[in-house]
C-alpha cells in the first residue's frame, strides 16, 4: 500500500470518510494498479458509515482483482454481522 493510500486510511480511522471516499474515488482513474487496495478502502470507509452493502460491493471489486486481498477477510466479516444482525428485536 503506497503513502498516499495509507494517509487515506488514516482518514478513515479518524472518521474523515467522506473526504476519504472522495479522494479513492480520484485515485480509482489516478492508479489503477492501486484498484484492490484502492476499493478495500472504500469497502471500510462505507462500513465506517453504516452502508452495509456499498461495503460489500467494494470488497468484492478488491476480491475480483485480488483474490488474496485483505477484503476477503473485510467481506466474510461483514456477513458475519449481517447474519447475526436480528431486526426483528427491533419491532417488540
Amino acid at each position: 500500500m503506497t503513502e498516499r493510500l495509507k494517509e487515506i486510511k488514516d482518514w478513515i480511522d479518524e472518521g474523515n470518510v467522506d473526504i476519504a471516499v472522495s479522494r479513492l474515488n480520484q485515485l480509482l482513474n489516478q492508479q489503477p494498479e492501486d484498484a484492490d487496495d484502492i476499493y478495500y478502502l472504500l469497502g471500510n470507509a462505507f462500513r465506517k458509515q453504516g452502508d452495509w452493502q456499498g461495503a460489500l460491493n467494494n470488497y468484492q471489486e478488491a476480491i475480483d482483482i485480488n483474490p488474496d486481498s485483505p477484503a476477503s477477510e473485510a467481506r466474510n466479516m461483514v456477513i458475519d454481522i449481517l447474519n447475526f444482525y436480528n431486526k426483528d428485536m427491533f419491532n417488540q
